[in-house]
């Protein structure tokens, strides 16, 4: 885009922020990112967030911070090394067989029995993610996904997330279930119509969204040849990459939608990525 932002960028305040707020995970992954540093430590660290049975839990996902393997900590996981493109290596192996044996009949998933006697954000106080969408399209997306599981999940789709359902999504970041999916596969049934829809669908939130949600938009959009940034009208790509531009804070950090400061690291590090993506003329 290379339209300038209202103020600079100060990457070494952002730096200091990440270095400051984030947990070791996140400083690593600052490092590896815009550093120059190398990628093994970063994997290390999300290694010690596994458990003997394969998944992920401790807390990776800030919200649920149950050390039992749970589907939230393994979808946010799959999600950053989606974000960040890094090759997980044998990071994922077994995982998919430990999301098996976490499907109910429906293929939906199952949360580990003391998911709520830790501490946990209250909009998972129903007991913690149940929907399998991303996680199978994301270890497909990785060549880690089980033929089994990709076919329960698709059941489950089939089921649940329809094309009433992604045009009733009203709440942009919640787009990411029909979006990780439908783009994932290619032999669903109707997928392009499906495709066509949750684009349209991304566009109209992202249309709507007030400038705190913005960042949202880049989920979707990472770099400007992403099949919803060639959808895109250019001024609302603008728009929401100069909201982005310039939301560095004083004390050199992104804020996320709902200023839950235990989010502002990685939101730092995703508003890195999308201002680099889109050439924002940051020296990194």
């Amino acid at each position: 885009m290379n339209q300038s932002p209202n103020q600079p960028i100060n990457l070494a305040s952002a730096r200091n922020f990440v270095y400051t707020n984030g947990v070791l995970w996140e400083r690593l992954l600052f490092g590896h990112l815009f550093e120059g540093r190398p990628v093994e430590p970063v994997l290390a660290a999300f290694r010690a967030y596994k458990n003997a049975d394969n998944g992920f839990g401790h807390g990776l996902e800030h919200d649920i911070r149950c050390p039992d393997s749970n589907p939230l900590a393994l979808e946010f996981l799959l999600g950053v090394l989606q974000r960040t493109g890094i090759d997980p290596g044998d990071l994922l192996d077994g995982t998919a067989h430990w999301v098996e044996i976490q499907r109910n009949p429906d293929g939906s998933l199952q949360n580990p029995a003391a998911v709520l006697d830790y501490p946990h954000a209250p909009w998972w106080d129903a007991g913690g993610q149940t929907i399998p969408d991303a996680i199978t399209a994301r270890l497909l997306g990785l060549g880690a996904c089980s033929n089994s599981l990709a076919a329960s999940t698709r059941r489950w789709v089939e089921q649940n997330l329809t094309l009433t359902e992604i045009v009733a999504t009203d709440w942009l970041f919640m787009n990411y279930h029909a979006h990780d999916y439908f783009m994932q596969v290619d032999d669903f049934p109707d997928v392009e119509r499906l495709r066509e829809a949750t684009i349209a669908n991304i566009l109209r939130c992202a249309q709507a969204a007030p400038p705190g949600q913005h960042i949202s938009l880049f989920e979707f959009a990472p770099t400007p040849y992403s099949p919803v940034a060639l959808a895109a009208d250019a001024g609302l790509i603008e728009r929401c990459l100069v909201t982005v531009a310039n939301g560095q804070q004083e004390d050199g950090g992104w804020r996320d939608e709902h200023g839950l400061s235990q989010w502002w690291p990685w939101t730092t590090i995703c508003a890195l990525l999308t201002l680099r993506a889109y050439d924002e003329g940051i020296n990194f």
